[in-house]
């Protein structure tokens, strides 16, 4: 099975280069698991049974800048916390890929792809 859907651009403040405050962090962090928690379930997904998940993320940058693709992969932790929190399987159990692809649209944004194999009850 599979499902894709789009998240908005990472916040800055969840870079891990950035240097915030320690509760202007957690509220980002915070509000970013939320969105993704709800987005991934306006996408139709609940609950899943699969041991592992093949997640694939391909980041769509606001502008011609160049980013560095670790520091977009920590600004996704909390995303992807959401996206687990979703479908019920711990990104532990993830194998996840990243790729970074030209500009697409002013605000930029993150491609969600999940693909699992349903186990049988």
């Amino acid at each position: 099975m599979n499902a894709e859907f789009f998240l908005p651009w990472p916040d800055k403040k969840l870079s891990p280069n950035a240097r915030v405050h320690w509760r202007t962090l957690a509220r980002a962090k915070k509000q970013t698991k939320e969105f993704s928690y709800y987005r991934a379930m306006e996408a139709g997904l609940r609950k899943i049974a699969a041991d592992t998940v093949a997640a694939r993320y391909t980041f769509y940058p606001p502008s011609r800048r160049r980013f560095d693709l670790d520091n977009l992969i920590g600004r996704m932790k909390a995303g992807q916390d959401g996206i687990a929190m979703a479908i019920g399987v711990d990104d532990s159990k993830w194998t996840t890929t990243y790729k970074l692809a030209g500009p697409i649209e002013k605000a930029g944004m993150v491609k969600v792809e999940l693909e699992w194999n349903e186990e049988a009850a």
